[in-house]
């Protein structure tokens, strides 16, 4: 009995000693999104200051394809030692879970939670040569032209893509999903004039809002954003109950020690929480968020059932 508690006291220390030390080399982070994109920027941002804190070298590894599934299916098989971050969104754990029948990850059992980063509030924007000024204006011309109005996204399943169902189906209209391949062609066609509408991130749309580009309508969260306080929540504009954003967190391999899984959370909630982080990540339309390990694995399997029921009410089916 002694010799086995000698033992988990020594095996105790080293962990704890473990930690202390971590990180002793690089740090990869993984996100499934390509360069440039909402979440990449912010993993770019907050990477240089966990470098700066841990004095050593943080990586952003751009897994991109299949919807998500080529980086989270790389950061789930990574070395469980605390070294491979996964900044995975909705979009790759709620959603995806959804869409295809044999994922090469299990988004609950194969990753250990550390925090929530951010949510992105996504924005409805119409281009200006649609006649349309509100919400209701919107609902009111798409159910006089049933299946005449076009709507863009990223891909089956985007962060694009969803809300603007979670619209069709509360609103009872028919509208038309337009799927590209990834968030810049789907928002470039848009600003242009080919599509007429999406849904997208605030961070996207404020210098083309403010040079008359596009046409903001409403924004989907419960309540308004700081960076466009003027613009009211669809749920005001004429959807009660409306509730979508994108949320982003950060995951390691299931199997990471809980010391280093600690020190990681604490970390990066302490960087999350410094003024000049949060300035400048709130100007690029992020809300900054932080939380315990154990709020986020309860938003994923929460998200996972709501979503769920939408995608059999709309009737996604993926286009992989």
């Amino acid at each position: 009995m002694t010799k086995n508690w000698l033992g988990a006291a020594l095996l105790m220390a080293a962990a704890v000693a473990h930690a202390q030390n971590f990180p002793a080399k690089p740090v990869r982070v993984i996100t499934p999104f390509t360069a440039g994109s909402a979440i990449d920027t912010l993993a770019r941002v907050l990477g240089q200051k966990f470098g700066d804190t841990w004095g050593q070298q943080v990586v952003v590894d751009n897994r991109v394809g299949a919807n998500g599934i080529i980086g989270t299916e790389a950061a789930a098989k990574a070395p469980p030692d605390g070294y491979t971050l996964y900044l995975g969104n909705i979009s790759t754990l709620a959603v995806n879970p959804h869409l295809y029948l044999k994922l090469p990850y299990d988004a609950v059992r194969d990753f250990a939670p550390v925090t929530m980063a951010a949510t992105i509030p996504v924005v409805l924007v119409v281009h200006p040569s649609l006649p349309v000024k509100s919400v209701k204006e919107l609902i009111a011309l798409a159910r006089a032209h049933p299946g005449e109005l076009n709507y863009a996204s990223g891909g089956t399943g985007s962060a694009q893509h969803l809300p603007m169902e979670m619209l069709r189906v509360d609103a009872g209209i028919n509208i038309v999903h337009v799927p590209y391949k990834g968030l810049g062609p789907a928002f470039s066609d848009v600003l242009g004039g080919q599509v007429p509408m999406m849904f997208t991130g605030v961070s996207n749309v404020v210098p083309y809002m403010k040079s008359g580009r596009l046409r903001v309508l409403a924004i989907g969260s419960p309540k308004r954003s700081a960076t466009l306080p003027e613009v009211p929540t669809v749920a005001e504009a004429g959807v009660p109950g409306f509730d979508f954003d994108s949320w982003t967190g950060y995951l390691v391999p299931i199997g990471t020690p809980k010391e280093i899984i600690a020190k990681l959370h604490a970390d990066i909630t302490r960087t999350l929480t410094q003024p000049d982080v949060r300035e400048k990540l709130i100007a690029l339309g992020f809300d900054l968020v932080g939380g315990t390990p154990e709020a986020l694995a309860t938003l994923i399997r929460n998200d996972i059932a709501r979503f769920g029921k939408l995608i059999k009410a709309a009737g996604i089916k993926s286009s992989e």
